[in-house]
């Protein structure tokens, strides 16, 4: 999860822009439900009766959230306002979504407290994330950072001998300042950052990262990456045998190593600082247990040769991503993640989650749905500017997730939980 000098110092600097630095401090501090209240939280989890369902709607409407689309009383979508998102279309899969929150967030991006959509059919998930998001806003929220964002695609060329693929990496090289006019001409949003190349004998690979501003960006850099190659070959000193447009390195839609070191889509970490008393209150275990608990998932994590530790980071993504138009295939990538958990000092509980590889976007694709564009208004994230406030919230969420889970399994509850939650109960 490393990130090169030069693009630090740019991060930093672009961070470090918004505000003063005793600003950016200060917002990035946590706040306390005694000096700042919050909202109330959503009627009774488990009244699933007609009436506490309108409740629900009518708490989220009082707040300015429209669910009318989610609700099914909103206009009907026609075929043609699927262009571009389906084929072969007949008709929709309809699956529950459930809200919760308020979670508060006090990041670089998202900075308030959140009522958080997740579409889900798995019985205690949405009240496992809402006691996540209880603590951590008890406590005073979660402190979140988007620090570097970029997406990758990695075209295969191969040549007859390695001294070909060397003049092909030299004329590239020569040519790299002049590529951003060729994806220009693809997208007014797409930005060539960097290039790696990875010589393996007569083939080569060349990771082209972008940026993609607000959209999930994988059909645009594709398309920019096209226009690249084409540009190259068409003036290269060395024609390959045959060329694809993706070699299976740039990690698309598969967990990877490289990516985990190196960062794919948007790399946000979150924090918390809970104190002893909520953590014992709220998740019915002490921090020490919470924390040998987590230090054997460590070792459970390396006999299975996982990439990274984490509990169920996938549980979380995955919801929010069916819920808000993204493309769910990323998920295999995105919950690649790194919990950390820890005892102060003073005997308050740490813990952080750091996430590199989520790859989201609140413009285009499936967030043109209308339950997705309701889900992501929901968070103040649709359209431009809301994609890194959208990954800042998922990764806070994923967080209260993370501390959760651990607390089941640490206090014995994991198996009531998913006893009392997970199935349906039989009339009497």
């Amino acid at each position: 999860m490393s990130v090169r000098r030069q693009r630090a110092r740019e991060i930093l600097r672009e961070i470090f822009n918004r505000g003063s630095e005793a600003e950016l401090l200060e917002a990035l501090g946590a706040r306390s439900p005694g000096d700042e209240p919050l909202p109330p939280r959503l009627h009774g989890s488990l009244d699933r009766t007609e009436k506490g369902l309108a409740r629900r709607r009518e708490q989220l409407r009082e707040r300015g959230i429209e669910t009318a689309q989610l609700a099914g009383t909103g206009p009907e979508l026609s075929p043609g306002d699927l262009e571009g998102m389906i084929e072969n279309f007949v008709g929709f899969a309809r699956i529950p979504v459930g809200v919760i929150g308020p979670v508060r967030v006090n990041g670089t991006n998202a900075h308030g407290d959140f009522f958080v959509p997740m579409a889900t059919t798995e019985g205690a998930l949405v009240a496992s994330y809402q006691r996540g998001a209880q603590v951590i806003s008890q406590a005073g929220g979660s402190t979140v950072v988007c620090l570097t964002e970029s997406v990758s695609r990695a075209p295969y060329f191969e040549f007859q001998d390695i001294r070909e693929v060397g003049l092909f990496v030299n004329w590239v090289l020569e040519c790299f300042d002049s590529l951003q006019e060729v994806v220009a001409r693809t997208s007014n949003h797409c930005e060539l950052l960097d290039m790696q190349t990875s010589i393996t004998g007569k083939e080569v690979h060349l990771n082209f990262e972008y940026h993609t501003g607000d959209a999930s960006g994988q059909n645009m850099v594709t398309f920019a990456t096209d226009a690249i190659c084409r540009e190259l070959l068409a003036g290269s000193p060395v024609q390959p045998r045959r060329w694809y447009i993706e070699g299976n390195m740039s990690g698309d839609k598969k967990s990877s190593m490289q990516s985990f070191l190196y960062a794919r889509g948007k790399k946000v970490v979150a924090e918390t600082h809970i104190p002893r008393r909520l953590i014992e209150e709220y998740i019915h275990a002490t921090p020490e247990e919470l924390v040998r608990c987590w230090q054997a998932s460590l070792l459970g994590s390396m006999q299975s040769g996982s990439i990274a530790v984490q509990g169920h980071v996938a549980n979380a993504l995955a919801a929010i991503f069916l819920a808000c138009g993204q493309d769910v295939a990323c998920v295999s990538e995105a919950s690649v993640g790194l919990t950390r958990m820890d005892v102060m000092e003073n005997g308050d509980f740490y813990a952080s989650l750091a996430l590199p590889n989520l790859i989201v976007g609140t413009v285009g694709g499936g967030t043109r749905l209308p339950t997705a564009t309701e889900c992501l208004e929901m968070m103040g994230c649709k359209g431009n500017d809301g994609a890194r406030r959208f990954a800042e919230i998922c990764a806070a969420v994923a967080l209260g997730g993370e501390i959760s889970i651990c607390g089941a399994l640490a206090a014995g509850h994991f198996v009531q939980a998913h006893a009392n939650y997970g199935r349906k109960r039989k009339p009497e």
